[in-house]
C-alpha cells in the first residue's frame, strides 16, 4: 500500500520545526485558506496573504519615496516638500495596516519642539503624518541601507552622541529651523522603550527651545492592537533588526497609533534641566506611565486635556 503523498520538507529540512514551517507554506484548499484568515484575525494576526501584500506595498512605497526625492525634490518649494512628507509618511503607514488616532484640536506645531516619548520607528511617521517635522536621530541612522539617505534628504537632523561640541551645533540648527517657523522633533529618552514606561528626559537638546524661545510641545504614543492592548510588535527594542521588527508590524491583524499633545510649555525663565522634567511629566501624564523623576517636579503632575479623538483616514 502507497503512502500517502506529503509535502517535501524542501531546502530547510534537519529539524521537525523547519519541516512543518515548510508544509504550512504549500498552498492550501480555498476553504481552508479562509478558515486561516479568519482565525489569524480572531488571534490579532494577520493572514498570510495580507503579510506579504503589506511588505510588498512597503518595499514599493520606499522606491517610490526615493525616486521621488532624487527627481522631483529638487524642483519643489518648501511648501510642496513638507506636503509630500506628510503625505508619503501617511501612506507608508497605511502600507504597514497602521492606523493613527489622534486629538481632533488645533495643534500648533509652526516654531515649536516636539518632544515625544520613544517607541517605535514608526514614531517619526505618526507625528509627520499630522505635520511636517524635522527631527533629531542618532547619527547611526544615516547608515542604514537606503533608508538613512532618504532621511539626511528630508530634513532629518543627525547627532553624534558621543560629541559634546557636536550637540552644542545641532541646537544651533535647531534654533535656525525654530526662528524660521520650522518645527523640530525629539526623543529625549535617547533610546526605545516597551511603551509601558518612560525613561527620564535628556536635557542637552531642550537649550535650543530656551534660545529660540520656542514653546515645547509635550506628544505621546502608545501603539495597541485591534483588541485594545498595548501592541508589543511595534515596540523597536533589545537587539531586534529594522528587518524583524518590520515583518512583527505587518504580521499583525492592526495596530493603532495613539497620539496625544499636551499643553505648549513656555521655556521663559526655565532652565533647559526644568524644561526637560516639565516635559517628561506632561508625556507620562498622556501615555498614562510613572514619571521616573517626580521626585524632582517642584509643580504638581501635569493632567491630560479631555479632548475628542478620531481616526486619521489613510491617503
Amino acid at each position: 500500500m502507497d503512502k500517502p503523498h506529503t509535502p517535501s520538507p524542501g531546502p530547510y529540512c534537519g529539524t521537525e520545526l523547519a519541516k512543518r514551517a515548510w508544509q504550512q507554506s504549500m498552498p492550501a484548499p480555498r476553504h481552508v485558506t479562509v478558515a486561516r484568515t479568519i482565525a489569524a484575525m480572531r488571534s490579532g494576526r494577520a493572514s498570510l496573504l495580507t503579510c506579504w501584500l503589506r511588505r510588498l506595498r512597503l518595499v514599493l512605497h520606499l522606491f517610490r519615496g526615493i525616486a521621488k526625492v532624487a527627481l522631483l525634490f529638487p524642483f519643489l518649494d518648501s511648501t510642496q516638500k513638507q506636503r509630500a512628507v506628510t503625505r508619503w509618511a501617511r501612506q507608508l503607514l497605511s502600507a504597514a495596516g497602521v492606523q493613527v488616532v489622534h486629538p481632533d484640536v488645533d495643534t500648533q506645531f509652526a516654531g515649536s519642539v516636539v518632544a515625544a516619548n520613544h517607541v517605535s520607528w514608526l514614531d517619526i511617521f505618526v507625528i509627520q503624518s499630522l505635520h511636517p517635522v524635522r527631527f533629531v536621530a542618532k547619527s547611526e541612522i544615516r547608515a542604514w541601507p537606503l533608508i538613512g539617505w532618504l532621511c539626511a534628504r528630508t530634513g532629518t537632523l543627525f547627532i553624534e552622541r558621543e560629541r559634546r561640541h557636536h550637540t552644542a551645533r545641532i541646537n544651533e540648527v535647531m534654533r535656525d529651523v525654530l526662528q524660521a517657523g520650522g518645527t523640530v522633533g525629539l526623543f529625549p529618552e535617547g533610546t526605545t522603550t516597551d511603551g509601558d514606561q518612560l525613561k527620564k528626559f535628556h536635557s542637552a537638546l531642550f537649550e535650543a527651545s530656551i534660545i529660540a524661545a520656542a514653546p515645547l510641545l509635550p506628544a505621546g504614543i502608545v501603539y495597541r492592537n485591534n483588541n485594545g492592548q498595548r501592541s508589543i510588535a511595534a515596540a523597536y527594542v533589545g537587539d531586534t533588526s529594522l528587518l524583524e521588527s518590520m515583518l512583527a508590524i505587518t504580521g499583525e491583524a492592526g495596530i493603532n497609533a495613539e497620539l496625544r499633545f499636551g499643553a505648549p510649555i513656555h521655556p521663559a525663565g526655565l532652565r533647559r534641566r526644568d524644561l526637560a522634567l516639565r516635559a517628561e511629566a506632561a508625556v507620562a501624564a498622556l501615555i498614562d506611565v510613572p514619571m521616573p523623576r517626580s521626585h524632582l517636579l517642584p509643580t504638581a503632575p501635569v493632567q491630560k486635556a479631555p479632548s475628542r479623538t478620531q481616526a486619521s483616514r489613510p491617503a
